[in-house]
């Protein structure tokens, strides 16, 4: 309403009064301001958390089977067995989902399904000790494992803008690289339990899952008015800004019909065909795929491999105070090479939440490259030796820093592809249709995820005559440590 002046009122108070409620409505709009920033920020973390959770508990158990393989088969079984159910289900479960299934993703209906079977899976392997049965449980674990990256991998793509779903993406990623520390300490504190009590009490976690799902998780659609519908990060121009409707992408098919989630012209039956898939996978295949399956390829070849006849002379505190903290017998090497990897893959994993630049795409590459390098000079080093044997320290020193430049090649090869896939524009003949778009993203980012796996699957059956062959080796030219474990 605007506001009567009395008559004869002094021009000097109606200025003031003027200037007083201008003032007034900027700090009103100045408080709004921060209100909408705290909010944002609120937000934000707690979209962070979320999905650095998912990483953390999907990843977990995986690693803590592993960790536990020594306890959960016969001393006469390959160890190799547990490496390769954990792995192979999870590949089942990548290709399977995104290229033999189409339509919506029911997020809330898989996700309760992949913490049912994983707990299930662990609950098996506890409750029995006949080796098959135990196999079996790792199976579910595993397989509901794959689910779930692919299906976080997945639930990142309904947030808008895309820079925001890079982070989401970034955050899981973190959690997974987390997910290696936290599993081995977990094991270690829990192992002298023994395996039924220690595997039985981690069944528990991925019920943590859906109570981070319902309860910490924000809505994509709490992101919407907070920023452009597309910011692209290497957009350049503000039609970059602009290339699919203004709509926000529901997470669940339940959400159908909900007011502000549909469009009026969204269609229920729009699905991706084998030729629509095909035609999205081409361009990833080299672009994305090949670098991922390279890097994990060699990264899990050289641990499973190479690091087990990464071995020298145990160092004397009096020539080497801090080494000898360390390594007390021959035994602690291979254990001490986990650790370093683990911690890399985690803190390169991190490296967009720590708020590092993204590698640019034409250098997605460059981690498969370095980690080829590594690979030729790690196996040098076993079969010939970089130094001579007697000079052990820098031997080790040396191979320290090889496995932790390892460790960052592998995780930022992983944070990075899943980045930069998250940044892939829309295809233009389909960007106005809001459902055929938001399938696309979860299929594209889906495809992906069976590369890594192919890599780790392949690196199992390769690297048990990796490490034979490298033992004998060092054998013929008189190491005799490898003999000795």
């Amino acid at each position: 309403m605007r506001r009567i002046e009395p008559p004869n009122a002094p021009l000097g108070s109606i200025v003031l009064d003027r200037v007083s409620m201008v003032d007034d409505d900027d700090e009103e709009l100045l408080q709004d301001a921060r209100d909408e920033k705290g909010r944002e920020r609120w937000l934000s973390w707690r979209l962070g958390v979320s999905f650095f959770l998912f990483g953390l508990l999907n990843n977990v158990l995986y690693v803590i089977i592993l960790s536990a393989a020594l306890d959960l088969v016969p001393p006469s079984t390959p160890k190799g067995i547990i490496a390769f159910v954990n792995i192979a289900p999870a590949l089942v479960a990548k290709v399977g989902w995104p290229y033999l299934l189409k339509g919506h993703i029911r997020y809330t209906k898989r996700l309760m399904g992949c913490c049912l079977l994983s707990s299930l899976g662990m609950i098996v392997v506890a409750a029995f000790d006949n080796l098959n049965m135990r196999l079996l449980g790792i199976s579910f674990a595993s397989f509901s494992s794959g689910l779930g990256e692919l299906t976080f991998l997945q639930l990142s793509t309904t947030y808008t803008p895309p820079s925001l779903a890079g982070r989401s993406v970034g955050y899981f990623a973190s959690g997974t690289g987390a997910a290696g520390l936290v599993g081995a300490f977990l094991w270690w504190e829990v192992r002298s339990l023994g395996v039924r009590v220690g595997v039985g009490l981690s069944s528990i976690m991925p019920w943590i899952i859906p109570i981070v799902y319902f309860f910490l998780l924000p809505h994509s659609s709490a992101f919407l008015c907070a920023a452009s519908p597309l910011a692209y990060e290497d957009a350049t121009s503000p039609a970059e800004h602009s290339i699919i409707p203004y709509a926000p992408l529901p997470a669940t098919e339940d959400e159908i019909g909900q007011e502000g989630f549909v469009p009026s012209g969204r269609k229920r039956g729009v699905s991706l065909s084998a030729n629509d898939k095909w035609r999205l996978v081409k361009p990833l295949l080299v672009k994305y795929m090949l670098p991922l399956f390279i890097v994990y390829l060699l990264e899990y070849t050289i641990n499973q491999g190479i690091a087990p006849t990464l071995l020298y002379p145990v160092p004397n505190a009096k020539d080497h105070p801090v080494l000898s903290k360390f390594i007390h017998t021959i035994r602690d090497y291979y254990p001490l090479w986990q650790l370093v990897y683990q911690t890399t893959v985690f803190l390169s994993r991190s490296s967009i939440t720590l708020g590092i630049p993204p590698l640019p795409a034409n250098l997605l590459f460059t981690p498969a490259v370095l980690q080829a390098l590594i690979f030729v000079i790690l196996a040098f080093d076993s079969a010939v030796g970089l130094f001579p044997d007697d000079d052990g320290a820098i031997s080790i020193v040396t191979v320290f820093l090889l496995i932790s430049l390892e460790g960052v090649c592998g995780g930022l090869a992983y944070v990075n592809v899943f980045y930069r896939i998250n940044q892939e524009r829309p295809d233009p003949q389909s960007m106005h249709d809001v459902e055929r778009t938001k399938q696309e993203r979860e299929f594209r980012i889906g495809s992906i995820g069976f590369a890594d796996s192919c890599g780790i699957l392949l690196a199992a059956v390769v690297a048990v005559p990796t490490e034979v062959t490298l033992c004998k080796t060092q054998i013929n030219r008189g190491k005799m440590l490898c003999k000795g474990l």
